[in-house]
C-alpha cells in the first residue's frame, strides 16, 4: 500500500496526498521516453494539472470548472523517473478518488490517459517535422496516431463503434431513454463511445453495460473523446473505460467521426447542435455523397419539440441535402438500435468493397475547415462569414465554429473570462439565419438545455446582431 496523508481543506472535502504507478499503456516505458515524459510535464504542468484533476473528480456531479479548480486550488501533480519507470506523485488530490487510501483503479487508468495522451501530443507531435498541422492530411494522421498510441485501434473488430451525443444536463426521462437505447444496442453486440461525461454520455454506457453482461461479451467497450477545455464541465463517467484526450476540439470532433461507424445524436444543447453541424458539413461533401454513416436523432416523446427546431435549422442553412443525411426516431429504442445494426452490415460491406480499414474511416474527406482550430475571441466571433452565398460545407462550418464559441463562453473557464472582461460575443451575418438561430437558442432556454455551471440563471454570453 502507498503511505498516503489525509486532510481537509478550506471547503471541507477530504484530499490525499500519494505516489501512484500509472497503469495500462504507460505500465512499460524506457528510460528515455519517463525522461521524457519527466521533462514535459514542466511545459504543460498547468494542462496537466487542470485535466488531472477533473478525471480525478470523475463521478462527481457538477459542471463549474472554475469552482473546481478553486476547491482543488492546492492540488498539485508531478511525473518522476523511477528506477521501475515513472512514478505520480500527487498532493491534495480529491478524496473521492480514493478508497481507504488506494486511488479507485478506474481513476488511475483514466489519470494514466491524461499523463499519457497530454504529454505524446506535446513531446512526439507537436514539435515534429513529421506532422503537418496545417494540412488536412496532417491533422487525420496526428488523429491516427493519437488514437493509436492509446491503442484504441482494434484490427480484429468488424464495425459496431455507436459514438453517442447529447447533453450532459438532461432530464430524468431522457437519462432513462438514453439508457435503454444503450441496452438495445449492447443487446445487438454494438459498443459505445461517446464525450465521456455524464447525461447523454454515461446513459448509453450505463445500458450497454447490462446488455454485454446478457449477451456474455464482457469486457464491453466504453469508449470516451474529451479535450482539455471541456472535460473540467463533463468530467469522465465511472464506466468509461478507454478514455482519450484530444489537444482540441476540432480534432476531437474528427476522432468520433474516424473511430466511430455510426452516431446517435440524443437532446442536448449548443454543444451538440455543433456536433450536429460538424457531422453534416463533413457528409455534405461530395466525397463522402455514397459513403454509408448511419445517423440518427433520437429521444423521448418529450424531446420531439427538440429535434423538430433543429430539423428546421439545418433545413433553412444546410438545406434538404442535409436532413437526407439522418433519420429521427422518438420515443422508439429498439428501431433505433435495429437501424443501427442494419446501418453496421452496410458500413462493412461499404469498407470492404473499399478496401477501407474497419477500425479508422480513412475514405471519409474532411474539409480543412473543419479541421484548424478555432481560437474563440470576441473579434473571431464578430467576423464569422453567416451568410447564404457561402458554398454549403463552408456555412457549415462557420455555423459550427459559432456554436463553438457560445459553449466556450458558457463553460469553459477561458470563456467565463472573457465574457467577464469583455461582454457578450456579438454574432453577426444574414438576417433570416440569425432569425432562425435566434429562434433555436431561445427554445433551448426555454426548454432549460442552456445553463451555466453551478446551476446560476442564464445570461446570455451572446449577442445577436441584425
Amino acid at each position: 500500500m502507498n503511505e498516503f496523508a489525509t486532510h481537509k481543506n478550506e471547503e471541507l472535502r477530504d484530499t490525499v496526498s500519494t505516489s501512484v504507478y500509472p497503469a495500462r499503456s504507460l505500465k512499460v516505458l524506457s528510460r528515455a521516453e519517463v525522461a521524457r515524459l519527466s521533462d514535459a510535464t514542466e511545459e504543460v504542468g498547468g494542462l496537466l494539472r487542470q485535466v488531472a484533476l477533473a478525471v480525478l473528480t470523475s463521478g462527481e456531479q457538477g459542471d463549474d470548472a472554475e469552482k473546481m479548480l478553486e476547491t482543488y486550488k492546492d492540488f498539485r501533480i508531478e511525473v518522476h523517473q523511477v528506477t521501475r519507470g515513472m512514478r505520480i506523485d500527487l498532493e491534495n488530490a480529491p478524496g473521492c478518488a480514493f478508497v481507504d487510501g488506494e486511488m479507485i483503479r478506474g481513476i488511475r487508468e483514466l489519470l494514466s490517459a491524461v499523463v499519457r495522451d497530454i504529454v505524446y501530443f506535446h513531446t512526439e507531435i507537436h514539435p515534429s517535422p513529421y506532422f503537418d498541422l496545417d494540412s488536412s492530411e496532417g491533422i487525420t494522421n496526428t488523429v491516427f496516431e493519437i488514437l493509436r498510441n492509446a491503442k484504441l485501434l482494434d484490427t480484429d473488430v468488424d464495425p459496431r463503434m455507436i459514438v453517442c451525443w447529447g447533453g450532459h444536463s438532461i432530464s430524468s426521462e431522457e437519462y432513462d431513454y438514453t439508457k435503454e437505447t444503450g441496452y438495445q444496442l449492447g443487446l445487438r453486440g454494438m459498443d459505445i463511445c461517446t464525450g465521456c461525461g455524464p447525461g447523454a454520455m454515461k446513459g448509453p454506457m450505463k445500458g450497454a453495460t447490462i446488455a454485454h453482461a446478457k449477451q456474455r461479451t464482457l469486457p464491453g467497450r466504453y469508449v470516451g473523446i474529451s479535450e482539455p477545455g471541456i472535460i473540467a464541465a463533463e468530467s469522465p463517467n465511472p464506466i468509461v473505460n478507454d478514455l482519450v484526450i484530444m489537444p482540441d476540439i476540432e480534432k476531437r470532433l474528427e476522432g468520433f467521426v474516424r473511430l466511430g461507424h455510426g452516431i446517435l445524436v440524443f437532446p442536448g444543447g449548443v454543444g451538440t447542435a455543433e456536433e450536429i453541424l460538424y457531422l453534416l458539413g463533413v457528409l455534405l461533401n461530395p466525397d463522402n455523397a455514397d459513403m454509408p454513416f448511419p445517423l440518427v436523432f433520437t429521444g423521448p416523446e418529450s424531446a420531439r419539440d427538440y429535434f423538430e427546431e433543429i430539423d428546421r435549422f439545418v433545413g433553412l442553412t444546410l438545406g434538404e441535402a442535409a436532413r437526407e443525411r439522418y433519420r429521427i426516431i422518438i420515443d422508439n429504442p429498439v428501431a433505433v438500435a435495429r437501424h443501427m445494426a442494419e446501418g453496421m452490415q452496410k458500413v462493412r460491406q461499404w469498407r470492404v468493397d473499399t478496401n477501407d480499414a474497419f477500425y479508422f474511416n480513412w475514405k471519409l474527406t474532411t474539409d480543412v475547415g473543419f479541421q484548424e482550430p478555432f481560437e474563440v475571441t470576441h473579434e473571431s466571433m464578430a467576423s464569422l462569414d453567416i451568410s447564404p452565398e457561402l458554398p454549403v460545407h463552408e456555412l457549415a462550418a462557420n455555423l459550427r465554429r459559432l456554436f463553438s464559441g457560445i459553449v466556450t463562453g458558457n463553460v469553459k473557464p477561458n470563456g467565463l473570462r472573457a465574457i467577464r472582461e469583455h461582454g457578450p460575443f456579438e454574432i453577426k451575418g444574414e438576417p433570416a439565419i440569425l432569425a432562425a438561430l435566434d429562434d433555436l437558442l431561445k427554445r433551448f432556454v426555454a426548454q432549460h438545455r442552456m445553463k451555466l455551471p453551478g446551476g446560476k440563471p442564464y445570461e446570455p454570453c451572446y449577442r445577436i446582431v441584425s
